[in-house]
């Protein structure tokens, strides 16, 4: 815990400088949509009251990495698109405009996606020209897998995602020696990190247990026992 504590206060205090340390390269954070009222009523702690909590909270790290990498680092939002139209018929709200206006703002490369391929297609392409130098995804997940649209088509459920078992398909040349890769989702430490480094030669920090989306500061743990592993 002290060791994964260190690399991410490292991390933090390194963006600073990465642009001058590091080869030209893409920083890449992956946004899962939300869930349904319709879905979730019922339930003793309903998923997402708020539609923007991965959205946020990708603002809020996006932030950090601008104000040090710099204003020309190339930085891509992947976002799942169907989850927003979907949550915008409930918010009475043009959600993509918001989405939009977020990448507007901090000079984004934004990306619609629909499907776990399309997210491992985008992250393949072209690295023989920039690498990919991080990786961080935030939205719905489990031991083993993203889930992009958790309770939003289906109770429950998820429809699109990209599973453990589809991560051999990323190509081990797409990072950079090095490359920082994070998981905000619930449970992916318990599995899916183990299943990502076999599969990218990179580490994934992710959570042993439950994480909470916070409205001023990056997704904590919440399970009793929790931790930041990789």
């Amino acid at each position: 815990m002290k060791r994964l504590l260190l690399v991410f206060a490292l991390s933090i205090m390194a963006i600073g400088s990465m642009a001058a340390a590091r080869p030209p390269g893409e920083w890449i954070v992956v946004v899962g949509g939300p869930s349904l009222y319709q879905w979730e009523q019922y339930k003793a702690y309903p998923h997402d009251h708020w539609w923007a909590n991965f959205v946020h909270a990708a603002r809020l790290r996006t932030e950090q990495l601008r104000t040090g990498l710099g204003p020309d680092a190339k930085i891509t939002w992947l976002v799942y698109k169907q989850g927003y139209l979907d949550r915008a018929a409930q918010e009475h709200q043009d959600l993509i405009s918001f989405i939009d206006s977020v990448a507007d703002k901090f000079h984004l490369n934004l990306i619609y996606f629909q499907s776990g391929a399309d997210v491992i297609n985008y992250l393949n392409a072209g690295r023989d020209r920039m690498k990919i130098v991080g990786f961080e995804y935030f939205g719905h997940s489990n031991r083993a897998c993203f889930m992009f649209d958790y309770s939003n088509l289906l109770d429950s459920a998820s429809k699109s995602w990209l599973h453990e078992s589809e991560l051999s398909k990323i190509e081990r040349r797409d990072f950079l020696h090095g490359a920082y890769v994070r998981s905000w989702g619930c449970h992916t430490g318990e599995s899916m990190s183990k299943k990502w480094y076999n599969a990218t030669g990179t580490h994934m920090i992710g959570a042993i247990g439950k994480t909470q989306f916070m409205m001023e500061e990056l997704p904590v743990l919440t399970s009793e026992g929790g931790k930041w592993v990789n």
